[in-house]
């Protein structure tokens, strides 16, 4: 690996730390165009770039939702019956997520990508006022919903809270409650895609070196150091700042990545 990358690979994952502790986000939607065009540059074929970028960014969440979780427990944040009753559903979903990913052509993945960036982007722009009289659903709908979540997440290299948010404020979970329990279930979203994919890869010889399956462990690790020193703080602001201002340009960058992942794909 270029050492020169080691500060970018810190920096970067500070950076998603820090957004993972406070918007309770898993940052694959920073960390995948990025590392897409950091391989690119380093010579990985076309074919595995987005499922490298996917794989490593998903095993890079494992130790950001864990530093993030781990944060906003000590706060009392986390509603952990949500948590238990999404997991099963979440590991499942992420699982198949990652064979399905692995398999597509790399344009389809692109819009793919694009698309959900641009359904963060767009949700979180909106202020949506949840109606009063909703509540969450059963065990059995939540597992639905984790399967979900967890299909769609593993598939984009992301701890699903841009689904998962949405879903609990809709259902009049307190958005600080909502945004620490979506960094809990970004746990085990995480670890099943990140097994999904380096089982995927796994059959691959023509990797770049220090790669278990579609994971890449020098990117993965320096990423995750980044942003298990970061996450606490992240945490911590988001109990003290109002963050609508925040998430409307963190809203402006996801609609700009999504665009270029677009012109990845039409390109």
């Amino acid at each position: 690996m270029n050492l020169a990358l080691i500060p970018f690979f810190l920096a970067l994952g500070a950076f998603v730390g820090f957004l993972a502790g406070l918007l309770g986000i898993g940052g694959g939607f920073t960390i995948v165009p990025v590392l897409v065009e950091v391989f690119t540059h380093e010579g990985v074929r076309t074919e595995h770039l987005l499922p490298l970028a996917i794989g490593t960014s998903a095993a890079t969440i494992v130790f950001t939702a864990f530093a993030s979780a781990r944060a906003h427990h000590k706060r009392g944040a986390v509603a952990w019956a949500v948590v238990r009753a999404m997991a099963p559903g979440l590991v499942v979903g992420s699982l198949v997520g990652a064979q399905v990913a692995s398999l597509l052509p790399m344009r389809i993945m692109a819009a793919i990508f694009g698309s959900f960036t641009w359904l963060t982007s767009w949700q979180m722009m909106r202020n949506v006022v949840p109606h009063p009289t909703r509540e969450l659903p059963g065990r059995f709908a939540l597992f639905s919903m984790g399967t979900l979540i967890g299909l769609v997440a593993g598939m984009v290299g992301t701890g699903g809270a841009f689904l998962a948010v949405p879903f609990m404020t809709r259902c009049n979970v307190k958005v600080h409650t909502a945004v620490a329990t979506s960094a809990a279930i970004g746990w085990p979203v995480a670890v099943a895609a990140t097994i999904g994919y380096v089982i995927a890869g796994w059959r691959h010889a023509d990797l770049p070196a220090y790669s278990i399956g579609y994971v890449n462990l020098p990117a993965l690790a320096f990423v995750a150091i980044g942003s298990m020193l970061l996450a606490p703080l992240g945490a911590k602001v988001a109990h003290q700042w109002p963050v609508a201002r925040l998430k409307r340009a963190f809203a402006l960058m996801l609609f700009v990545l999504g665009a270029w992942m677009w012109w990845k794909a039409l390109g």
